[in-house]
Formats: structure tokens, C-alpha cells, sequence
């Protein structure tokens, strides 16, 4: 009997190129009826386990099983899957209607069959009265739309969407996100939604498999990735995270390190708003088991956002952190050479693995995940400036 405990499994599934290891043997278990994301930056191998899955890729080791069925050597066809491309691929000489009800064409089915169920589809993506049009008279929006109806009008298993609202502007794609979200609990078709858009991710998705370098780094609810990531490459990729370590993180918080510590935890008051020992002119502020730390230091930046104010502040016993600070709140009155306390409760000081420090990323330089436009996404090494 077919073990049906997992919509879509993955058992050391390896994809080399050459010398090339864009897959180095990964294991996954997608639910049923979930809103599964692969999330990581370009190259880190989501979008070759996507392909994998959809059959478009032979795999260089491992199993992919749909439902409990091996499915590794069956061709797309075969499998109980759709997927939706970033670029769509409609075609244009057709007419919406063409497109969304082709794959029924092709096998077969009756006209009148046909027109119902392109019919359903299009009411399904809120796409009724379009069927005439073609894409060209489309927004991206609703080609979109279409693309989604043509996959979903024989309801597949699992339905695989490859980066599908990259190329929407910035509000339509927050208003394509929610639309999206609503249809998938709407059909409950299970969804593998390939994105490098760590808010689209923690937006939308029940669960999410952080990519790195070809592994996994972690799985988890949008909540648990963030926060509580297990290693420092989930830190710095999921949003933006302070990494303290060393003689620094000894000194305030009692251990060595390294530790993760999100902006948005920490507050930040002047000195004099300070009454415990940590308002101390080197900020030896913390121990262990302490159920707050604090460090003294000084403003080197204020950055307004808007929404929120970003504060880099050089720690006196070394480092730096950045704050954020909605508007309204003490930072508001923060400027470069000010001397200010910084404070944040202990438990949200999360411990990563000593060995697994990120370096660079694909793009040295580039801030990934950043929830707040221009917020650097890593913080220098102890005792740095910026780079």
C-alpha cells in the first residue's frame, strides 16, 4: 500500500553538472494540501529541485515520490503535476479560452466538456469575460491569472509555480501574493512555490526550506525560520540579523557565540534612561542566564525609512549592531556621535552554530532579504566598520 504521508518526498536527492553539484543530496517532505516555498538566492539549487520534481531534470542520485509513488523515471507527463513559469508561457496567437482548455484539447476531451471546464477555470481566477481576449490584451496580472486557470483545470496533485510574480511591479505583486494564497486554500492543491523573496516566503507559505549552496539549511514554519534560524546563513537571508560573537558577545551576554539578534528587538535609550550596571562607559552589560542584555555605544548612523528609523551604533566593548526603531520611539532623537544603551531580553539573542558563519553570497555585497529597503541584511565582523 502506498505510504500517502507526504504529497511530495525527496530522498537524497543529488543534481551535478559536470564537476558541478547543484543538488548535493537532499531530503524533503512537502504535506499535503500545504504552501510549501523553496526559498534562497539565485544558485542555491530551489529551482533545480523544482525542475526535479516536475520531471524536467533527470536527477544524478536519490527518489522523488508523488504520494508515495516513485516517480523518478516517469517523464512530466506522467506525473500528477503542473507548473506555472515566471514568464507564463501562454501562447499568443491564442485566445485565453485556447489557452487554459489546450492540454484538454490535446487529449481529447469533447468541446462541450471543454468549454465547461475552461469555463470553471476562468471563474476559478476571477477571469470571466476574458476568455476572448488574448494575452497581448492582458496585464500581467491576468496573464497570470491564466496561467494559473490552464494549470489548475484538471486540479493536479501538486501544483509547482517557479517564481510566477517576479515580473509584476511592487503592488501588484503584494495584491497577487494574498489572490494566491486565497485559490490555493481555496482548491487545496498542495503548492511548491519557488521564490528569493524572503517576505513573499514568510508571507504566504505554511512552511518554508531555506536553500543554500545546493542543501537545505533549515525547514520550518515562517515563524520558526525567523525566529529561531538554525544556522547564521538563515539569519543573514531570512530578513536582517545582527551576528554578535567573540570577545564582544562574551562580554555582553556571558558566552562567546555566535549569536543572531534581530533589529526590531533591540530598544535604545540614552545612557542616563539607564539605571542598571550595563550603563557602564564599556558596556560590559550581560551574563548568562541574564534575562536581559545590554551594551553601551555610540550612533554612527540614522537612516529614516518611512515605516521604521535604522540606528548603527558602535558597541563600546566592540562590534556593532543595527536598530530598528518604529517611528515615535527614542531613536527618533538619536544622531551620529551620540552616546545611547542598547537593550533586548535575552531569549531573542539566538544561538547559532560556531562553524557555519556565512561569507559571501552570490552577490558580495548584496543585502538579501532585508525586510526594510537600504537595511544591510549582515552586520560587519566584531570590530569592523562597513564594507
Amino acid at each position: 500500500m502506498a505510504d500517502t504521508g507526504a504529497a511530495v518526498r525527496l530522498s537524497g536527492l543529488r543534481k551535478s553538472y559536470g564537476a558541478t553539484d547543484a543538488l548535493a543530496g537532499i531530503d524533503l517532505d512537502v504535506r499535503h494540501g500545504e504552501f510549501f516555498s523553496l526559498l534562497g538566492p539565485s544558485g542555491s539549487g530551489k529551482t533545480t529541485t523544482l525542475r526535479l520534481i516536475a520531471g524536467f531534470e533527470e536527477p544524478t542520485g536519490g527518489s522523488v515520490e508523488l504520494a508515495g509513488q516513485d516517480v523518478t523515471g516517469l517523464a512530466p507527463y506522467e506525473r500528477d503535476v503542473h507548473t506555472v513559469f515566471q514568464d507564463y508561457a501562454l501562447f499568443p496567437h491564442m485566445t485565453v479560452e485556447q489557452n487554459v482548455g489546450y492540454a484538454l484539447k490535446v487529449r481529447g476531451t469533447s468541446r462541450a466538456e471543454r468549454a465547461g471546464r475552461v469555463r470553471d477555470a476562468l471563474a476559478l481566477v476571477r477571469l470571466e469575460g476574458h476568455g476572448r481576449r488574448r494575452p497581448a490584451q492582458l496585464s500581467g496580472g491576468q496573464r497570470q491569472r491564466v496561467a494559473l486557470a490552464r494549470a489548475l483545470i484538471d486540479r493536479p496533485a501538486v501544483l509547482l509555480l517557479d517564481e510566477p510574480l517576479a515580473a509584476l511591479d511592487l503592488r501588484l505583486r503584494g495584491r497577487m501574493q494574498a489572490e494566491l494564497k486565497e485559490l490555493q486554500r481555496e482548491v487545496g492543491i498542495t503548492f511548491v512555490f519557488v521564490t528569493h523573496d524572503q517576505s513573499e516566503a514568510l508571507s504566504m507559505s505554511d512552511r518554508v526550506a531555506v536553500f543554500h549552496a545546493g542543501r537545505i539549511e533549515q525547514v520550518g514554519t515562517p515563524a520558526e525560520v525567523y525566529e529561531r534560524p538554525a544556522t547564521a546563513f538563515v539569519a543573514d537571508f531570512v530578513g536582517a540579523s545582527n551576528l554578535l560573537s567573540g570577545e564582544p558577545a562574551r562580554r555582553v551576554t556571558g558566552g562567546p557565540g555566535p549569536y543572531s539578534i534581530r533589529p526590531e528587538r533591540i530598544t535604545l535609550s540614552a545612557p542616563a534612561e539607564d539605571t542598571g550596571s550595563g550603563g557602564a562607559a564599556h558596556g560590559a552589560a550581560g551574563r548568562t542566564g541574564a534575562s536581559e542584555h545590554r551594551a553601551s555605544g555610540t550612533v554612527t548612523d540614522v537612516v529614516y525609512l518611512g515605516h521604521a528609523i535604522r540606528v548603527l551604533v558602535d558597541l563600546d566593548v566592540g562590534g556593532r549592531l543595527t536598530v530598528l526603531q518604529h517611528v515615535g520611539e527614542p531613536a527618533r532623537d538619536a544622531a551620529p556621535g551620540a552616546r545611547v544603551m542598547l537593550r533586548w531580553p535575552a531569549a531573542h539573542a539566538v544561538p547559532l552554530p560556531a562553524d557555519r558563519i556565512p561569507g559571501s553570497h552570490e552577490d558580495p555585497g548584496a543585502h538579501h532579504g532585508s525586510p526594510d529597503p537600504g537595511a544591510p541584511a549582515t552586520v560587519p565582523a566584531p570590530g569592523r566598520g562597513p564594507r
